[in-house]
């Protein structure tokens, strides 16, 4: 049976409490691999970006006074010095009169501060008749207009995405130094549990868990170590329990921890040496068994066999503490209100989660409506969910049209 359930606020306290995380050290990697990771210290330019002043046109460099005496049907006449390409510094310097040809990109030369666009130009043998004027540095982009030469790029704790990179890239950074990514171990327990890409046996499912569990620590910031599926029984468990403890930074298992004959999880990590048992039921809905230890310094996260509980449980309180091992701040939940479409119940002196889809009506509402999950085990409900509603404790229902809050599973939603 469960220890004493704590409530949900006393759960986070408690892992909050015990578990301190944060991160345990850095590295230098290649900018190609970085996608993902936390930068681990500030970074500033050593150059300006661009490092020259270049035309955002293809065009003619010209002295802008050279373009004032431009009329309707009246255009400039100037003398073609040159050209400058993309990817050379100019040997000519446009004087009085002058103009060169200049690409997209290209540094502008000495002697021009502006650039007329080629269509408004037009080419006679060596003249250029120009029919725009132009103001001094009009199609130009000065030197350092981008990144300024020390100017802090990124800050410790940014998370590297393509624009990051992209940044890094720029400055002509090959490597970055990130916080190591916390190595993560994921494994199934079951005798009902069969590994994906083989046949199904009779009577068997199989592992969800273990690839959505992996991909959730994936997305916040962690390296998944997939160690499989193991039957209920203890030795072989806690051998597992062991090689995982040695594999990696944290451990995150899914199965064993309800109140039946085989779920055994939590008497395991109960008896292990240096082991700290300090979240063994949560009053809450799905996902009350859920489990959480300290082994050998390292946290444990013991999640209910059901999919969706074990997802949602994973959310809730095991998310937080892999992101900040990995560096990751802690990032505002993605919320929108909106209105529910039906009464929604909850569980006894339980918090209640409920999954939702989102949808706008023709009169501009945006309505939750509940995803019929049938069973926790159902991986669809969190597969068609948009967020989750919390109905509290204390609360015996939320009423139809009520307004509430909807926790976002992902950013980027259109309604």
């Amino acid at each position: 049976m469960f220890r004493r359930l704590l409530s949900f606020s006393e759960a986070q306290e408690a892992i909050q409490k015990n578990l301190k995380a944060k991160p345990f050290g850095t590295e230098q990697i290649p900018l190609l691999e970085a996608c993902g990771r936390v930068i681990a210290e500030d970074v500033a330019s050593t150059i300006a970006i661009p490092p020259f002043n270049r035309s955002t046109v293809d065009g003619y460099a010209v002295k802008a006074k050279d373009t004032f005496a431009v009329a309707e049907n009246s255009p400039v006449a100037l003398s073609l010095c040159g050209t400058v390409n993309v990817g050379e510094m100019p040997k000519i310097t446009v004087a009085e009169g002058q103009t060169a040809e200049i690409a997209t990109g290209a540094p502008i030369p000495e002697g021009a501060d502006a650039v007329v666009m080629v269509e408004h130009t037009e080419r006679k043998e060596a003249k250029i008749f120009v029919y725009s004027a132009v103001a001094r540095n009009e199609n130009v982009m000065k030197a350092g207009a981008d990144i300024k030469k020390g100017e802090t790029v990124l800050r410790t704790g940014a998370v590297l995405g393509s624009r990051e990179i992209g940044a890094l890239a720029a400055l002509g950074l090959a490597k970055v130094k990130v916080y190591k990514a916390p190595r993560v171990a994921v494994l199934s327990t079951g005798a009902e549990v069969a590994e994906p890409g083989k046949q199904l046996p009779a009577g068997k499912i199989f592992d969800i868990n273990a690839y959505s569990l992996s991909a959730a620590v994936r997305e916040n910031g962690g390296a998944p170590v997939f160690l499989g599926v193991f039957p209920d029984e203890k030795n072989l468990l806690e051998q597992a329990l062991r090689k995982a403890l040695a594999s990696s930074d944290a451990v995150v298992t899914s199965g064993g921890v309800s109140v039946g004959p085989k779920d055994i999880m939590p008497k395991i990590l109960g008896s292990m040496d240096n082991s700290k048992v300090f979240v063994c039921g949560v009053a809450i809905k799905p996902g009350k068994p859920v489990t959480v230890a300290l082994v050998d310094g390292k946290p444990v996260f013991s999640l209910p066999g059901h999919p969706t509980s074990a997802l949602l449980t994973f959310y809730l309180l095991a998310a937080p503490v892999i992101r900040s091992m990995a560096g990751r701040k802690a990032d505002k939940p993605l919320e929108i209100r909106a209105c529910v479409s039906t009464r929604l119940f909850s569980a006894k002196g339980r918090r209640t989660f409920v999954m939702v889809r989102l949808k706008r009506e023709k009169s501009g509402r945006l309505v939750a409506e509940p995803v019929e999950a049938g069973l926790s085990g159902a991986i669809t409900t969190l597969a068609k969910a948009d967020g989750f509603v919390e109905v509290a404790e204390n609360r015996q229902f939320v009423e139809a049209d009520e307004e509430v809050t909807v926790r976002l599973f992902k950013g980027g939603l259109a309604f």
